[in-house]
């Protein structure tokens, strides 16, 4: 695969993760643009997580046509998604378009990196999937600055607008270029075998439950950072961007981290010295969270390790069942989608309380993500 489809593949990804993305940051504008409150929106995201969950089911009928096909109808879910809002704008259309385009990323991204892992041997796939969730980092760094920068400029629906162009033509970038992997073959069970050997699996059950515990602790703080900002030090729509892009950069940095690392520490290893990471990093912020500078640099911290430890989790999941890469890396995407409903569900009667019983859910959440890890460590690597 050549250095400029990789950075294409990426390219793209940066937008459907900014689509996903922009709602966090953005909560109380998008509140305020549909005179609704806090609470209404992040309703729509957990839905749109419990959603998410589910689309496991629908990816065995998917992954025996190939991962062209994936990548094609994730674009079609996508851009449909967006399209709803920039020409229907109201909640109801937004919580449609989330939890298309959702479904979207669901059946795009295992596709896509289920076809990097086919031509990557597994001892150097971790800095592979390095190269694409970079497009996860930069969503923050340069998508979210981009959403803000329309949103203070233009109406609340316009960004999605914006998207679904976007959107259009990442389909016709993979349809005229992308040459698919070979198709994988049906399981002799059926339609549904590989799934029934997943969840029937305690090995591939635990590596799943990684991602699911700590996407929870990631969500708590994602659903009212922004919220956090803006009542601790006032932030406006551009310094909410301009924080985004801090957390983004922190991002960059966990995947750099894994791209380098990874591949010779071990998968298994690296997911749990993240984890580890991310606690010290939960029990710091609120500490140094007090002053502006402070809130940034925690947040920093916090994101740099998550993003580590996720990353680290995703070559893992790859090989664990490498027979139904595009089902396995499924399930573990509706896992991380089953931890954010969670994450999401929790974080405004937590917030309520207190911004310190954000950071304790989170350290819970890790905690049990990291006995997962000693588990597969005792039948993996």
């Amino acid at each position: 695969m050549s250095r400029i489809r990789l950075i294409t593949y990426t390219a793209i990804r940066v937008v459907l993760n900014t689509a996903h993305r922009m709602v966090y940051p953005f909560l109380p504008v998008f509140a305020r643009g549909l005179g609704v409150d806090i609470q209404t929106i992040s309703a729509l995201v957990a839905n749109r997580a419990v959603v998410g969950s589910f689309s496991p089911f629908l990816v065995p009928f998917i992954e025996p046509r190939g991962r062209k096909f994936g990548m094609l109808l994730g674009l079609v879910f996508f851009t449909g998604g967006v399209g709803i809002v920039a020409f229907a704008p109201s909640v109801s259309s937004l919580g449609i378009a989330l939890i298309l385009s959702l479904l979207g990323k669901a059946f795009f991204d295992p596709s896509l990196t289920a076809y990097v892992s086919d031509h990557t041997p597994y001892s150097e796939r971790g800095s592979a999937v390095a190269a694409l969730e970079f497009a996860w980092s930069l969503s923050f760094i340069a998508g979210i600055p981009a959403v803000g920068w329309l949103l203070s400029r233009s109406s609340w629906s316009t960004p999605f607008m914006v998207l679904g162009i976007l959107g259009v033509a990442a389909f016709i970038y993979i349809a005229l270029t992308l040459k698919d992997s070979v198709i994988p073959s049906h399981h002799e069970d059926g339609i549904f075998g590989n799934a029934k050997q997943i969840i029937t699996s305690p090995v591939t059950l635990a590596a799943i439950s990684i991602g699911l515990l700590v996407s929870a602790a990631n969500e708590v703080v994602n659903i009212v950072f922004g919220l956090w900002l803006e009542d601790s030090f006032q932030l406006q729509i551009a310094a909410l961007g301009a924080a985004s892009a801090v957390i983004g950069l922190s991002e960059l940095g966990g995947e750099g981290l894994v791209f380098g690392l990874v591949d010779r520490l071990g998968k298994v290893r690296a997911s749990g010295l993240g984890v580890i990471a991310n606690c010290f990093a939960a029990i710091l912020l609120p500490i140094i969270g007090r002053t502006q500078a402070g809130a940034l640099a925690g947040l920093f911290l916090f994101y740099i390790t998550f993003e580590f430890t996720i990353v680290s989790i995703i070559p893992l999941i790859t090989e664990v069942m490498p027979a139904a890469r595009v089902t396995m890396l499924s399930f573990a995407g509706a896992a991380h989608s089953v931890g954010r409903a969670l994450g999401a569900w929790l974080a405004p009667p937590l917030y309520a309380v207190g911004f310190s019983h954000i950071m304790g859910a989170a350290i819970v959440f890790n905690l049990l993500g990291l006995a997962a890890v000693w588990y597969v460590s005792r039948h993996h690597e």
